[in-house]
């Protein structure tokens, strides 16, 4: 089997535009959960959410808008910022083995909101031409494909808030086998339309409105966490097996190690301590390593009831009487939760983590959850921390749970 590196980097997410600005936004502590102020938000119950600071116009004519829901723009921003960080020089050889792994959840969401409106609210007959188009599951990656002439394997998976793990885990497993020598691997999400919030809302999983500050309304692993935040943004990475980035000099960013995945078949909404820590425990055997090897686990943490302290309760099992001494945060508690984006987000967080040597909080713990117990670096970054080896997780409802092991260098 091959080693796999992580040689390019690419987010746009709530917080920041570009890896460094973003990972420099959730060490110092800065939540970008706020209120939203669009007219139609005055017909939900909770307007709070994490929106992205992008501009699609920046980035892309009229006529290319016409074709690219957000959700697609999102990714093909994260993607060529992912293949710039990397420095690669594309070849025909190299373009026909590069395959594209994208996550996502639940796809054109804005195009589907725009075109039910337009037929149900409007009562017109006519929606727009493209809407099939920009809105199905498949576009994001489609249209990194066409943005760079690569015509390996274009995939996508949806497999809700655990796609984008899912979609980096089986870019690793092809270039780890020796099948390709590249791959861009990632996910984006952009859920903030009424209608996909007013369906979170219906299911009753999004957070309260803190009274006193807004920004802190997402509390992981806290007594008074109230539910997740939803957000919007992408990521992408790019895969490369070892020999052939030492060969161009590539700047390596860590290597992935591990892959761990299951399926609960417990509930469709409810998490499984069982399924996770199955996950956690693949994870770390394809590894080949040991829970005392694991200096960081970037944890779901989505701020239900239900997930932390199952969450917890896995992590538990896993690791003994590690579970107390290996150091647990969740950054939704400042990006808020990216769906199916949010596996990438946060393997860039726990690469740059590793890289750094400096862990992210968990912001807005201030009284723990009684259940859950361990070190989840409250309220302020951790500096000049000497890990090698994190895990970061994902989790998601219909049951599927993937765990990516990574490696510093």
């Amino acid at each position: 089997m091959k080693r796999v590196a992580v040689t390019g980097l690419g987010v746009v997410a709530p917080g920041g535009n570009d890896p460094d600005e973003f990972f420099a936004s959730l060490v110092a502590g800065r939540s970008s959960i706020d209120v939203l102020l669009d007219d139609w938000t005055a017909r939900l119950a909770t307007r709070i959410a994490a929106r992205a600071a992008f501009d699609g116009g920046a980035h892309f004519s009229k006529q290319q808008l016409r074709m690219l829901d957000r959700v697609s723009q999102l990714a093909l921003v994260a993607a060529k910022q992912a293949i710039a960080s990397a420095g690669i020089e594309w070849t025909d050889e190299t373009r026909a083995s590069t395959g594209v792994f994208l996550g996502t959840g639940m796809g054109g969401s804005a195009t589907t909101d725009e075109g039910y409106a337009t037929l149900y609210r409007d009562g017109s007959d006519r929606i727009k031409p493209f809407t099939v188009l920009t809105a199905m599951n498949n576009a994001a990656g489609a249209w990194i494909g066409l943005e760079h002439a690569l015509t390996g394997p274009n995939l996508t998976y949806s497999t809700a808030c655990s796609s984008s793990a899912i979609a980096v885990g089986e870019a690793w497993l092809r270039v780890r086998s020796g099948a390709a020598p590249l791959a861009l691997a990632g996910g984006a999400e952009a859920p903030l339309t009424l209608g996909t919030l007013k369906a979170w809302e219906a299911l009753k999983s999004l957070a309260t409105e803190d009274p006193d500050d807004a920004s802190a309304s997402c509390k992981p692993f806290a007594r008074d966490r109230s539910g997740l935040v939803l957000g919007e943004g992408a990521a992408v990475v790019v895969l490369e097996e070892w020999q052939h980035a030492r060969r161009r000099n590539a700047e390596i960013f860590g290597e992935i190690v591990g892959y761990g995945l299951t399926t609960d078949t417990a509930h469709i909404t409810r998490p499984s301590v069982e399924g996770q820590a199955r996950a956690l425990d693949l994870a770390l055997a394809s590894a080949r390593a040991a829970p005392r090897d694991v200096g960081y686990i970037n944890a779901h943490g989505t701020g239900t009831a239900a997930n932390d302290a199952v969450e917890t309760g896995a992590i538990k099992r896993v690791f003994g009487a590690h579970s107390k001494k290996v150091p647990v945060s969740s950054t939704k508690s400042m990006h808020g939760h990216l769906l199916g984006a949010a596996g990438a987000v946060e393997l860039i967080v726990t690469l740059l983590a590793l890289r750094t040597r400096t862990l992210p909080p968990t912001l807005n713990l201030v009284v723990p959850d009684p259940e859950c117990d361990l070190d989840y670096v409250p309220n302020a970054a951790r500096e000049g921390q000497d890990v090698d080896l994190a895990l970061t997780s994902s989790f998601a409802f219909g049951g599927t749970n993937a765990v990516l092991a990574c490696k510093r260098v």
